[in-house]
């Protein structure tokens, strides 16, 4: 054990009346640190929580990659593309790729007798992984669909249910635009509700042979292919290299493939969720400048009390840097003790919310119905090492106070 530990482990331990610390200036700085590290901690789980699960929907909906035809220019332009089993094995064999799912869309309108709103019908086969629709799924059910059946059965979102007054069972008439109007009618069987109205307000889901045929889709043809993956962190690597792939992939009918991620697509929702990042490190410093000032002032404080003690030390043959490194060790447990109550207030808060939901949120505003709660262990472990050693390096500066205390002076305050 230093001697600089020792004498700064004895300070802040010190019970005697008359020989203790400063307790006002303890409790501020202690307080500053505690504050500043609450408002940290849960500015980043909800922030984190919010863009994972805005994410997280937008991927429910369309995959982490989506294969298309070259030549489309609209996101639900009903262009087919030639999928066969080798193309699909050939994606499988990629590493982060956990599943590949086969649809295709129709755009559309619906009418009733009330209102009528414009809409795109999903086909999915009996290949598509349905647990984030079922997971949301409020009403009625989300059926096998199959690629070899017509279902007529479709599930509509509870935004479109209200909007248009539809209930389950209801018989729904769809329209499509092309050379002549078509006219399709669909059993709703399922209500859905995401909260995310990009997506809620115009995707009905039915079954994947309803829509080729309402393309006029050849066999194995559909609208694309959707590839989830395991590992959000390397999207643009694998989308990548899943391209690089396709450049040299040509379909059956002559139709040229290409692979475009989620953010490819969504790029106004992604560079909102960006503009978020900018705010967590506004709240970082503004609480690092709070935390920061109080534990200043902290220290100044308790080096003009120990005046005296610091001209004993002097005069006994103690240089600068072991009294520095005194009050330096000394703000190392004041600043772990307010971490410490930190933690436990801004963690204790967001478990609160993580299991509660206390806070609520207007889902049409914000996607969802609460506050959204994530806990990361790397970025927990990283602000509260970031807080302790930006806290011990602010402090530094001001230490160096002592070297201008002169022994004869100091002593004059005892």
């Amino acid at each position: 054990m230093s001697l600089s530990f020792f004498i700064a482990h004895r300070l802040y331990c010190e019970k005697k009346e008359g020989r203790q610390i400063s307790r006002p200036a303890v409790l501020i700085a202690k307080t500053g640190i505690a504050v500043g590290l609450a408002v940290m901690l849960v500015a980043v789980c909800v922030i984190v929580g919010f863009k994972s699960e805005v994410r997280d929907k937008i991927v429910g909906f369309g995959g982490h990659v989506q294969i298309n035809n070259l030549e489309q220019m609209q996101p639900y332009e009903p262009l087919a593309i030639g999928i066969d089993d080798t193309l699909i094995n050939s994606l499988a064999a990629f590493p982060n790729v956990k599943h590949i799912q086969r649809y295709s869309v129709k755009p559309g309108m619906i009418k009733t007798e009330k209102a009528f709103q414009g809409m795109v019908l999903k086909g999915v086969g009996q290949d598509y992984d349905l647990s984030f629709l079922r997971s949301h799924l409020i009403g009625g059910e989300f059926p096998n669909f199959t690629d070899s059946i017509t279902s007529n059965q479709v599930v509509v979102s509870q935004a479109m249910a209200e909007q248009l007054e539809l209930n389950l069972g209801d018989k729904l008439d769809t329209y499509y635009i092309e050379n002549e109007i078509r006219i399709r009618r669909l059993s709703i069987v399922g209500i859905y509700c995401t909260g995310f109205a990009e997506y809620d307000s115009y995707f009905l889901f039915t079954d994947l042979h309803t829509v080729n045929r309402l393309n006029h889709f050849q066999s194995g043809q559909v609208s694309g292919i959707e590839v989830i993956l395991d590992n959000y962190a390397v999207l643009e690597n694998d989308t990548w290299e899943i391209g690089s792939f396709l450049e040299k992939c040509i379909d059956r009918y002559g139709a040229k493939y290409t692979a475009r991620n989620v953010e490819q697509l969504n790029p106004a929702i992604f560079a909102w969720l960006g503009v978020l990042d900018v705010d967590i490190w506004v709240i970082l410093v503004l609480m690092m400048g709070v935390a920061g000032f109080t534990m200043i002032s902290g220290l100044l404080i308790l080096i003009i009390e120990r005046a005296a003690m610091i001209g004993t030390l002097k005069s006994l043959g103690a240089n600068n840097g072991i009294i520095r490194r005194v009050f330096l060790w000394l703000s190392v447990f004041i600043i772990g003790r307010g971490m410490l109550w930190g933690n436990v207030i801004g963690l204790g808060f967001c478990l609160l919310q993580y299991y509660t939901g206390l806070l609520t949120l207007d889902a049409e505003t914000y996607y969802m119905d609460a506050v959204p709660i994530a806990f990361n262990i790397k970025y927990l472990i990283l602000l509260n090492a970031g807080t302790l050693l930006a806290s011990v390096l602010i402090l530094l500066g001001p230490s160096y106070l002592i070297a201008r205390i002169r022994p004869a002076d100091a002593m004059r305050f005892e």
